[in-house]
């Protein structure tokens, strides 16, 4: 049996900058493993080891906030920031 599934368009995909950080979305970060050839998608301009794997940490708005060569260095960092909340992608 097929599922009639409807594309829901999710009304937070529409907020505005302003409208975000009214409902917190300065204190929601996320931490991404890249390679280092996928952070010069990101982050153009800078240099990486391709080969090797980073974390990036990321606001909820997409801005980029902090990378560090392991978990451990994400960790500590996140320690000392206002961030109630954090995932892991």
């Amino acid at each position: 049996m097929q599922e009639n599934r409807e594309i829901i368009d999710n009304p937070l995909r529409n907020l505005s900058a302003e409208q975000f950080q009214a409902l917190g979305g300065n204190a929601v970060v996320y931490v991404k493993q890249l390679k280092g050839d996928e952070l010069g998608s990101v982050l153009p301009g800078t240099e990486f080891s391709l080969d090797e794997d980073y974390h990036l940490v990321v606001s909820a708005d997409g801005q980029p906030l902090m990378i560090g060569d392991s978990q451990e260095a994400v960790a500590e960092w996140l320690q000392g920031q206002p961030f109630g909340i954090v995932t892991l992608h």
